[in-house]
């Protein structure tokens, strides 16, 4: 099925919910492009993802973005060793049209198709990176969080020393809201702008952490009544969890706004934003909406919500024993998270890596890196690959 000689390079197709993404790699190691085609000034106007939407734009942008990828990498689809798409989790109309597509072309060049799971594709974005920067690999076996708008994650994951592919052990994972959700619809109540989060990124440092004091409660699961089923409710295994909840803070945060009289200044600055779309999250004028309240408001829910995730992740790393950390997804681009995440791990002399801002949210590059262990593995797609929205990662 394959040439007798293999380059190496494996052709990612990515469109699990609002990006239509191609990229080339070499080996899993080499991204020779990446070209990504979003959709987030057509859900603006919504103010988030509407499915319907999404799989038609991906069905006007997965062709020429595909063509723009092997253009910009230099390379023929006869070059390629495989091709590789994502499988899911994600929208099912919006994965399909990746998937349809990515088997079109897997029939039609007689190449082999490899199916990846999104959670794992953020994941070796950040491997990918590292190797490509030649730094030192990561030690493992490392604990890797992934924290986006639709996840909350936390894996141990590990690299099987003869096939070299990779497994992984979900640790933990949000009940409720993901952080980049709580992100969203914490900007929407305040009238700012989406995506939430580089809004109140931008934002929060021109207000006071510690002016509202939101907690985090103890997560406690409630042991399952014999006969009845709770498909909420985590399944439950041997070992430790650290699990997340996000709807509490953004429920307080509306309580906040509530009891302080905010609702006249937030359709004010709503009001303002849609009548001057021009005004982004880092210009003068954006800060300038804002009240002092708002400002602490938004810099006092980020606060709480990083230090959530930062101890969460540093107690499963330590309790769990890893030897590094990996944080990738949409949310590894806030510089607060970064920042106090880097901090704490250097404090611990545990060494961490985020992706470049280009890979943290949603891109192909990850899905063709995390291709390559399956490549080696003869780990293919059979005919009947179908999309799967609630696709797992490891076990739990």
């Amino acid at each position: 099925m394959r040439k007798s000689s293999e380059t190496g390079l494996i052709l990612g197709i990515e469109s699990s919910c609002d990006e239509t993404a191609a990229a080339v790699v070499r080996a899993g190691s080499t991204a020779l492009s990446n070209v990504v085609a979003s959709q987030m000034s057509l859900h603006a106007n919504y103010g988030g993802v509407v499915p319907e939407l999404a799989s038609r734009e991906h069905l006007r942008n997965v062709v020429p973005v595909v063509r723009e990828a092997m253009r910009r990498a230099s390379v023929s689809f006869e070059d390629l060793d495989a091709i590789a798409v994502t499988e899911g989790p994600g929208l099912a109309g919006a994965l399909l049209v990746g998937i349809t597509y990515a088997k079109a072309l897997s029939f039609g060049l007689e190449k082999p198709l490899i199916s990846v799971n999104h959670l794992e594709g953020h994941i070796h974005a950040v491997l990918m990176e590292t190797r490509e920067s030649a730094s030192a690999a990561m030690e493992l076996p490392l604990l890797a969080l992934v924290v986006s708008g639709g996840h909350t994650h936390l894996y141990v994951a590990r690299q099987d020393a003869n096939s070299n592919t990779w497994n992984y052990r979900n640790v933990g994972r949000t009940v409720d809201d993901a952080a980049g959700e709580a992100y969203d619809k914490v900007a929407k109540l305040l009238g700012l702008g989406y995506p939430g989060g580089p809004w109140i990124d931008a934002l929060a440092p021109h207000g006071n952490p510690r002016a509202v004091p939101f907690t985090f409660s103890e997560i406690k699961h409630r042991a399952p009544r014999e006969g009845v089923t709770n498909k909420k409710a985590p399944t439950r295994t041997d070992g430790p969890h650290f699990d997340f909840s996000f709807s509490g803070i953004k429920t307080a945060v509306l309580r906040y706004v509530e009891t302080h009289h905010m609702r006249e200044s937030i359709e004010a600055r709503r009001a303002a934003l849609t009548a001057d779309p021009s005004i982004t999250p880092k210009s003068p004028a954006a800060v300038a909406l804002c009240d002092k309240q708002t400002l602490d408001l938004l810099a006092s829910f980020q606060y709480a919500v990083v230090g959530n995730l930062l101890r969460q992740t540093l107690a499963a790393a330590e309790s769990l024993g890893a030897h590094s950390i990996v944080v990738s997804g949409g949310v590894a681009a806030n510089s607060e998270l970064r920042r106090r995440f880097q901090a704490e791990a250097d404090r611990r002399g545990l060494p961490i890596a985020f992706p470049s801002l280009a890979l943290s949210t949603d891109n192909a590059a990850m899905i063709a890196a995390a291709a390559w262990p399956k490549f080696v593995a003869k780990d293919f797609a059979t005919e009947d690959l179908g999309a799967t929205p609630q696709l797992r990662l490891g076990a739990r």
